[in-house]
C-alpha cells in the first residue's frame, strides 16, 4: 500500500525546479555572488513594493475567508518595512521616483485577479512569497547587509522581528496546507498557481536585467 504524500510535500517537490530556476536567474545570482550593485538591490526592493502592496491588500480582503484566513498572520506583513527601506535607500520622495516594470505589472494584476475570487489561488501566491522570504530571503538579507554596509535600515524587508523561529513557523504553515479542505483537483490548481508565481519571479529578474542593460547602453 502506497503512503499518502502530504500536500505540502507534493507542492514543494513539484515546484522545486521552478524555485531553483527563479533563485538562480542571472540578476539574482549576481546580487548573491557579489557582482550586483547597490543600485541593483534598490531596483529589486522597488519592485517588491508593488508586489507586496497587491498581496497585502488581497490579504485584508481574505481575512474573512474560512480557508485563506488560516494562513494569514500579521507577523508576515512586509509593506511597512519595504516603505521604510525605500525611504532610506531612495529618500522621502521615493513614491514619486519608482515605477513597476512590465512583469511586475502583470504579476500584480494576476495577484489582484486571483485573490478577488479564488482563496486557493491567494494561498498559492501567499505561500510562494512568504515561505520564500522566511527561507532564502533571510539569507539574502544578511548578504546585502554585509555587502552594502547596512545596519537594519535598508534590509527591514528581510527581518522578521516577530517570528522567533522561522523553521517552526514554516512547519506550522505546511501543516495548515495539509489540513486545507481541498480535493485533488483543487490541489492541482493550487500547485499550478504556485508555478505561475515562480514564473513571474523568474521573469521579473529577467526584466530587471534588461532594465539594467538599457541604462548601461
Amino acid at each position: 500500500m502506497n503512503a499518502v504524500v502530504p500536500f505540502s510535500s507534493a507542492l514543494r517537490e513539484r515546484s522545486s525546479s521552478a524555485h531553483s530556476s527563479s533563485e538562480h536567474a542571472g540578476f539574482m545570482a549576481d546580487l548573491i555572488n557579489g557582482s550586483g550593485t547597490r543600485e541593483d538591490y534598490v531596483a529589486l526592493v522597488t519592485q517588491h513594493w508593488f508586489i507586496y502592496e497587491a498581496l497585502e491588500s488581497a490579504t485584508e480582503r481574505m481575512r474573512a475567508d474560512p480557508v485563506a484566513s488560516v494562513f494569514i498572520s500579521d507577523k508576515l506583513t512586509r509593506l511597512p518595512a519595504l516603505e521604510a527601506d525605500l525611504a532610506f535607500l531612495i529618500g522621502p520622495d521615493w513614491r514619486d521616483r519608482i515605477a513597476p516594470l512590465p512583469t511586475t505589472q502583470a504579476y500584480v494584476s494576476r495577484i489582484r485577479r486571483v485573490a478577488a475570487t479564488w482563496p486557493g489561488g491567494f494561498v498559492a501566491h501567499h505561500y510562494t512569497r512568504y515561505l520564500g522570504d522566511l527561507s532564502g530571503g533571510i539569507f539574502i538579507g544578511r548578504l546585502m547587509q554585509r555587502r552594502f554596509g547596512f545596519d537594519t535600515n535598508g534590509i527591514g524587508f528581510y527581518l522578521f522581528h516577530d517570528i522567533a523561529d522561522p523553521k517552526a513557523f514554516k512547519c506550522v504553515y505546511r501543516e495548515q496546507l495539509d489540513a486545507a479542505p481541498w480535493d485533488d483537483a483543487e490541489k492541482e490548481r493550487v500547485i499550478d498557481e504556485v508555478l505561475v508565481a515562480y514564473r513571474f519571479n523568474t521573469e521579473l529578474f529577467e526584466d530587471l536585467a534588461r532594465a539594467k542593460a538599457s541604462q548601461v547602453a
